[in-house]
């Protein structure tokens, strides 16, 4: 649905903590991202600045946003001449989502609704306050270096126990791997 809302692509972040997202997507055009990663841009984007400063939605075209890096004549360049930026959440946990467009600004109606689906992004990916006893013991040993037959061994269950506990894990921190789910454990200080 973001994708509708946004002719030109879009960028979604959501709870970046320590500069770094739980999750992201972008669809900019891949010329653009490749332009805009190779310079560093993120550092010095007014967008980002402006997302972590503060919450709610401005456009680019904002003339308070101050651009001393020329990012968005950058962005112009590759087709982006009009977006919109929107920041929700704590700090500690801030989502920022852009989204562009070549040929118009961003009516207020359409970035209402886009606001809406990324604050409703927001608050389905909020990551859990804790985990069961059960899945941080085999997330654990798992961590440790532990073999599933080793780990599962000693807590006194089945592999195939054990795997249903990561699993349920995985599920919980939104993670594909269990390697992943055990670093957003740690990073949520729930390990």
């Amino acid at each position: 649905m973001m994708g509708d809302l946004s002719p030109l692509g879009y960028f979604l972040g959501l709870h970046i903590r320590f500069t770094s997202p739980l999750m992201s997507f972008q669809t900019y055009d891949p010329a653009w991202t490749e332009h805009y990663t190779n310079n560093g841009y993120v550092l010095r984007d007014p967008m980002t600045a402006w997302g972590f400063s503060t919450t709610g939605w401005t456009r680019w075209s904002n003339e308070e946003v101050p651009d001393p890096f020329g990012i968005f004549k950058e962005a112009a360049r590759f087709g982006l001449k009009y977006g919109v930026t929107i920041s929700c959440g704590p700090i500690s946990s801030r989502t920022i989502a852009s989204a562009g467009r070549a040929d118009r600004e961003f009516e207020d109606s359409e970035i209402e609704r886009i606001e809406a689906l990324v604050r409703r992004l927001h608050d389905m990916t909020e990551p859990p306050q804790k985990l069961t006893k059960a899945q941080v013991e085999a997330l654990k040993y798992i961590a440790d270096g532990d073999r599933y037959a080793a780990a599962a061994a000693k807590l006194g269950i089945s592999e195939s126990a054990l795997k249903a506990r990561l699993t349920s894990a995985r599920q919980r921190l939104m993670s594909r791997t269990t390697a992943e789910a055990i670093q957003r454990a740690k990073d949520y200080g729930l390990l």
